[in-house]
């Protein structure tokens, strides 16, 4: 079963048009997610400019960001939402091939707490 859908979803006053491409495979529901050079190309239209202008703003973007993050740090974007880091300690795991137990070492990970106005918009 394949079912496509426009959904327009309104940000802080801007309307950003998506295809959802919907197919319920095995119980599950699969969807088209909209991808780097989709988002670049999406961000040019919108905001009338070149796609290598989006490209770069884009680029700076998520380089800020993770600068940002790699220092420890938090980024905030009021209504739509923030980016930390947490400190995940070390633990003890399994190999499910052998059973055998192993050493997960501890890492840092990024969480994303989305903001009212997001979680808003898509409810």
């Amino acid at each position: 079963m394949l079912e496509k859908k426009v959904k327009t979803l309104v940000y802080k006053g801007i309307p950003f048009n998506f295809v959802l491409i919907n197919e319920i495979f095995n119980q599950q529901l699969i969807t088209n997610i909209m991808n780097k050079s989709e988002l670049i190309d999406a961000i040019a239209a919108d905001a009338g400019i070149t796609k290598a202008a989006a490209k770069l703003a884009l680029e700076s973007f998520l380089g800020n960001v993770a600068g940002t993050l790699k220092k420890g740090g938090r980024v905030s974007l009021v209504g739509f939402g923030s980016w930390s880091v947490s400190k995940r300690a070390a633990r003890d795991g399994r190999n499910p091939q052998t059973g055998k137990t192993i050493k997960i070492a501890a890492k840092n990970v990024v969480k994303f707490k989305a903001g009212a106005d997001l979680d808003g918009s898509v409810n």
